[in-house]
């Protein structure tokens, strides 16, 4: 009898130990980022401007110039009030920004102007609080982009990514793809068997550019290191028969907050922002890349209230950019070190 109780006490122990060893730690592997310049330690981490057009419109809108707290220095303000991002980086097709006072009425205006104009719901609104309240100010913003790639790549056989082994999805270009399929990149540069960038070409004014690299840096970074080894390569541009391209299918939602911004009085008024929210909901598969991004922030007024040819694999650790034609500035960046777990977040 005592050998049976100690044996299922065991099976027990280790029941529990495995299930705190499977869960994965997605706060720690995963992150998003307020800005460009934000320095992180997650592995796969992301942004995407659209809380910073919350905040633009905040600061310009209701405070009147950058944002800065009597009782606290943020650095996440102080990036944000830098402004590298703004809706003049996008076209205006693709994004939808609104603010007042918090108000059913306001709701109603958001939720009939997505739909309008993307022919979206809100994740959202249903979070906050809308019982009318003039001492509180409410700003949201949705970018929302969906694109196809100029002709479909051909879906490639499933494989690994870096050193984690689920089968992930993966297309792209090999030796017995339709040549035409080669219009569809550009080879930014070719350094090395882990340094190569590419840009893929769309149906629209939309690009993505892919950068291959084992460095950590933040995303602004990673930019300029694009556009420094794009005009110095010397080598061709064109993808070539020998030439390889794989790419992995990626699906991914995340919300997340940023309180270093939250819950402090902003100086020379009696302001508090009490909420912020940001969601990025991303796909990327052979045929194009759909994003729809959510953010929104409410605050309120206390007193008031070459030779062998070259493998562009993106099988391991990368970095995705999208940005307009004729732009400088990226409007979503994100380091992928581990699809499989990026994608358990998708839906």
């Amino acid at each position: 009898m005592q050998k049976k109780l100690t044996m299922k006490l065991a099976a027990m122990i280790f029941t529990v130990f495995m299930l705190f060893q499977t869960v994965p730690a997605l706060a720690e592997s995963i992150e998003v980022l307020p800005t460009m310049s934000t320095v992180s330690e997650a592995p796969n981490r992301l942004w995407v401007g659209t809380f910073q057009l919350v905040w633009n419109k905040f600061s310009d809108a209701i405070i009147g110039g950058p944002v800065e707290f009597d009782d606290y220095n943020s650095p996440v303000a102080a990036a944000l009030n830098e402004k590298e991002f703004t809706k003049d980086n996008l076209d205006s097709a693709s994004y939808y920004i609104k603010h007042g006072t918090v108000s059913p009425k306001l709701k109603q205006t958001i939720e009939r102007g997505i739909k309008h104009k993307f022919d979206e719901t809100s994740d959202i609104l249903d979070t906050f609080d809308w019982s009318e309240d003039p001492s509180k100010y409410f700003v949201y913003a949705m970018l929302k982009k969906d694109f196809k790639f100029i002709k479909a790549f051909d879906k490639l056989p499933e494989g690994w990514f870096g050193k984690n082994s689920a089968p992930v999805k993966y297309f792209g270009i090999n030796s017995s793809s339709n040549k035409a399929l080669y219009d569809n990149v550009t080879v930014l540069f070719y350094n090395s068997e882990n340094d190569y960038a590419v840009k893929l070409k769309t149906k629209g004014a939309d690009q993505v550019i892919l950068y291959r690299t084992n460095t950590d840096k933040t995303f602004n970074k990673y930019y300029n290191d694009i556009l420094r080894k794009t005009q110095r390569y010397s080598g061709s541009q064109m993808f070539q028969y020998r030439d390889s391209l794989l790419i992995p299918d990626i699906s991914l939602y995340l919300e997340t907050n940023f309180p270093d911004v939250e819950g402090h009085t902003i100086k020379g008024t009696d302001i508090v922002i009490d909420k912020t929210i940001e969601t990025v909901d991303f796909k990327m598969n052979n045929e194009g890349v759909k994003l729809k991004s959510e953010a929104a922030m409410i605050a309120k007024c206390l007193s008031l209230a070459p030779g062998n040819g070259r493998d562009f694999l993106f099988n391991n650790t990368f970095v995705l950019f999208l940005v307009e034609k004729g732009q400088d500035v990226p409007y979503y960046a994100m380091r992928v070190a581990d699809v499989a777990e990026l994608n358990k977040t998708g839906r």
